[in-house]
């Protein structure tokens, strides 16, 4: 479908119930905003809008992952490009004001003028089914964690017939008895309602375990449907997996290098040189979350693969510090989960290839 009329760059900015538009000429001149609701009908409404001012060459979405995720997808369906645009900077704010037109206009002039490039996550198929119920399952090991933690924390105060009821007992021997406990009906005595709390809690650690193994078997076949390669590199499991899926999308050549994707997970060494010192420094920025998981492969790898192993052995011997080989080994391990998540057909990764991570 053709539209006749001047090019023109949209930029939206997004709320939970409405969404303000905007649109600008090729030279950068205000045309119009316009407030629609965030329903389905609205981001069609949005579109003819935008396309009664001209041919649209593109729109900058603010929030793309969050309130502009369904916008993102319904105007990517029908051939529209799409820019994921960060929201304005505190000085920017500072000097320009903030309001919802004036919002949509600076996305649209982010794209204009080039300073707006990112292509947002199609979040359309299976790594987004895996993202989400990783939230779930986060979720349940975190309650899980705190109900044990409030659980050692009665026994430290609970009455010592009850302590030494439960003394040395294995986490899992622990839950067991505790849930199986009888406190009687009359709550008033502490020690029948520490008795109660402790079966509660213990039982809600069960069902919180039940949970959490139902998810597994759940997210376990997306991961290896996703991405089967990744699961065979060392000291990959379902669930860093699933991170470093999470974190690269639906669409993971949207990177544009294997650089970028350790930009994204925060392992792009960064330049810390001064006077005569030369050296990098670890990147604090990127995923968190997927900087962690190839923190925790590293960990594995250091462990329990030889290759790996000598490597550290070897650094170690020229005078790096374990946080400087743990960079050098996360940005290599980015180097192999990047063309695991790309399909890039490579050779056979040898121990020389562990150089270039330094």
């Amino acid at each position: 479908m053709t539209h006749d009329g001047p090019q023109i760059t949209g930029g939206v900015d997004t709320h939970g119930l409405t969404h303000h538009a905007a649109v600008v000429d090729p030279v950068g001149r205000h045309l119009a905003d316009r407030e629609f609701p965030a329903t389905i009908r609205g981001y069609r409404d949005l579109l003819d809008w935008m396309r009664t001012h001209g041919t649209l060459a593109a729109v900058g979405v603010e929030g793309t992952g969050a309130y502009g995720a369904e916008l993102a997808r319904v105007l990517t369906a029908v051939g529209v490009t799409v820019v994921d645009v960060d929201r304005p900077d505190r000085k920017t704010r500072r000097m320009k004001g903030k309001s919802d037109p004036i919002d949509a206009y600076a996305a649209a002039m982010a794209v204009l003028s080039g300073r707006a490039t990112g292509i947002p996550k199609s979040r359309d198929g299976v790594v987004e089914a895996v993202r989400v119920l990783r939230i779930a399952r986060r979720s349940a090991v975190k309650a899980r964690t705190q109900a044990m933690n409030q659980i050692r924390g009665l026994l430290v105060s609970a009455p010592a017939m009850l302590r030494e009821q439960v003394a040395g007992l294995a986490r899992a021997a622990l839950i067991r008895t505790l849930a199986r406990l009888r406190p009687g009906e009359d709550l008033s005595r502490p020690l029948a309602a520490t008795r109660a709390s402790l079966r509660r809690l213990a039982r809600r650690h069960q069902a919180l375990d039940e949970e959490i193994a139902e998810l597994d078997a759940e997210i376990g076949p997306l991961v290896k449907q996703a991405a089967p390669a990744l699961l065979e590199l060392f000291g990959v499991g379902p669930e860093t997996a699933g991170q470093l899926l999470a974190t690269a999308g639906d669409n993971p050549e949207r990177m544009r290098s294997e650089g970028a994707f350790a930009h994204l997970a925060g392992v792009a060494p960064i330049p810390a040189s001064s006077g005569r010192t030369h050296r990098h420094r670890l990147n604090r920025g990127g995923d968190r979350a997927a900087n962690n998981a190839l923190h925790t492969i590293v960990l594995t790898r250091m462990r329990f693969d030889e290759r790996t192993r000598a490597y550290v052995e070897r650094r170690t011997k020229e005078g790096l510090n374990k946080k400087d080989i743990m960079r050098c080994l996360k940005r290599f391990v980015a180097r192999e989960v990047y063309r695991a998540l790309t399909s890039t057909p490579t050779e056979r990764i040898t121990q020389t290839d562990l150089a270039p991570a330094a």
